[in-house]
C-alpha cells in the first residue's frame, strides 16, 4: 500500500486502532524486520512517517490497523507493514538489558533536525538500528559519554534499546509559548505605541510568516499539557501562540492571518468583559470581543480563562489577586470557567492576570479544576515543569526576525 494511503487510513482509524492496541488480549511479541521498512506514528494531530527500521532488527509488535502492526514509540505508538515482519530466525533473540528496557522515560527529550541514525550500541561503528525522521521530539532514557567524551542518548523503540549520537541530535530545551495582547496598525496607534503589550500588524504578520516559512506547528494548550506530563509525541518545530485579555483587535487583525496560515492559538479571556454586542471599531480605546465575535473566531482560537473579576490592580498598581483571600480567588476562577463554558466545554487552562500569583492563587487554580496555568515569567516550557507555573516568551514589535529566531530556536535560554 502506498504510504499516503496508509497515512489516510491511520488518520481516519487512529482512535479505533488505539483502542484495539490497548485492549487487545494478545501480548506483544518480538518479530524480525525482514527488509528495511518505513514506520509511521502520530506526532501531534498528524500521522506521518517517523523513520525506518533496518532489516534484521527485532521489535515487539501487537496487531494494529488491518495490514499493519503497532509498537511502542516514545509516548505513543507507531506502525509497520506486517509484510516486512517475520518470525525470529534460528537463535536470534533480544539481548538488551531488562534493567534498561524497564527504566522509566525521563523528563528529557532529544530533537531531530534531519533524518537521524539510530545504532544498536553507543558507537557509530555498531550495527544501525534505523533512523528517526527529521522534526521529532523523542524521549531519552539516559545519557552516557564514550571513550572520546562524546555524549550518546539512550532511547527505547519497539521495546528495544537504541542509541543516538549527540552529533546527530540535540537535547530538547523546551517549547516556546508566545504571549500577545493587542495588535494595531502603526498609523492608527496613537495611544499604545509605547506599551510592550501592543504589537504592530506588520510585526505580527512578519513573525507569523517566519513561523510558517520555518515549518513550525502551532500547538494547543491540550497538546502542551501532553508535553509537560510526558504523554504525547510532538514535532521539534513547535510553538504555542497565546493572547491575553480578549481584545477586539485579536478578531480584527490576528484571526484572518492565523486562519490563512492554518495556525491555532489560545485566547485567555477576561470573562466579565465579554460584550453582548460588537462595538464599533475604535483604535484609541481598549475594546473587548463580543459573544458573536468570539464565536466567529472559534475555528482558530481555543478560549481559556484570564479570570472573571480579578483582572485589576490596586492603588499601588499591584495585581489585586495578590491581596484576595483563597476563597475569593477560588470563587472567581470557578465563575470564569462557568462563564466560558458557553464557548468551550473544556476550560482547563488559566493565565494569571498581569502574571501575578502567590501560593493561594496556585492552590485555588488547582482546586478550581485547571490543568495548567501560565505566568509572565520568561522562559520555555519543559516536561516536568510545575504545571501551575509555566513560563512564556514575548516577541516585541521592535524585535528583528533574527532575534525571534534566537528566542524561538532550540538554544538554551539565558
Amino acid at each position: 500500500m502506498p504510504s499516503f494511503m496508509l497515512i489516510l487510513l491511520l488518520c481516519f482509524s487512529f482512535s479505533a486502532s488505539a483502542k484495539l492496541v490497548s485492549h487487545n488480549p494478545e501480548p506483544a511479541r518480538y518479530m524480525q524486520v525482514t527488509e528495511d521498512a518505513d514506520i509511521w506514528g502520530q506526532i501531534g494531530n498528524k500521522v506521518i512517517t517517523v523513520g525506518n527500521v533496518r532489516a534484521g532488527q527485532i521489535i515487539a509488535v501487537v496487531p494494529g490497523v488491518e495490514d499493519y502492526s503497532a509498537f511502542n514509540f516514545g509516548f505513543g505508538k507507531a506502525w509497520i507493514d506486517k509484510g516486512h515482519l517475520g518470525t525470529l530466525r534460528g537463535n536470534e533473540q533480544v539481548e538488551d538489558s531488562l534493567g534498561d528496557l524497564n527504566k522509566p522515560l525521563s523528563n528529557q527529550n532529544l530533537v531531530t533536525w534531519q533524518d537521524t541514525p539510530m545504532y544498536n550500541a553507543a558507537d557509530n561503528k555498531s550495527a544501525p538500528f534505523g533512523t528517526l525522521a527529521a522534526n521529532l521530539r523523542y524521549p531519552i532514557i539516559s545519557k552516557l559519554k564514550d571513550r572520546l567524551n562524546q555524549t550518546w542518548f539512550q532511547i527505547r523503540i519497539g521495546d528495544r534499546l537504541a542509541w543516538i549520537s549527540s552529533l546527530d541530535a540535540q537535547e530538547d530545551n523546551g517549547i516556546p509559548v508566545l504571549t500577545y495582547h493587542h495588535i494595531l496598525h502603526d498609523e492608527e496607534n496613537s495611544r499604545f505605541r509605547h506599551t510592550s503589550t501592543t504589537t504592530s500588524v506588520r510585526a505580527f504578520t512578519n513573525q507569523m510568516s517566519w513561523l510558517r516559512d520555518q515549518g513550525y506547528t502551532t500547538l494547543s494548550m491540550y497538546q502542551l499539557e501532553g508535553y509537560v506530563r510526558n504523554r504525547m509525541n510532538l514535532p521539534a518545530r513547535a510553538v504555542v501562540i497565546t493572547f491575553d485579555d480578549g481584545l477586539k483587535s485579536v478578531s480584527r487583525y490576528a484571526y484572518p492571518l492565523l486562519h490563512a496560515y492554518g495556525f491555532k492559538a489560545t485566547a485567555f479571556i477576561i470573562s466579565s468583559r465579554i460584550k453582548r454586542h460588537p462595538q464599533p471599531w475604535d483604535p484609541k480605546s481598549l475594546q473587548f470581543m463580543s459573544i458573536s465575535e468570539l464565536n466567529e473566531i472559534a475555528d482558530v482560537f481555543d478560549f481559556q480563562s484570564h479570570t472573571h473579576f480579578l483582572h485589576r490592580v490596586d492603588d499601588a498598581r499591584h495585581p489585586i489577586l495578590l491581596s484576595r483571600s483563597y476563597d475569593n480567588i477560588l470563587m472567581d476562577f470557578r465563575h470564569s470557567r462557568r462563564a466560558l463554558s458557553q464557548f468551550n466545554s473544556h476550560v482547563w487552562f488559566l493565565s494569571y492576570p498581569f502574571g501575578g500569583y502567590n501560593d493561594k492563587a496556585v492552590q485555588a487554580a488547582e482546586d478550581a479544576g485547571f490543568h495548567l496555568a501560565v505566568t509572565t515569567v520568561r522562559g520555555k516550557v519543559k516536561p516536568g515543569d510545575n504545571p501551575m507555573l509555566l513560563k512564556r516568551l514575548y516577541i516585541l514589535r521592535e524585535d528583528s526576525l533574527e532575534q525571534m529566531s534566537r528566542i524561538i530556536s532550540n538554544q538554551p535560554q539565558g
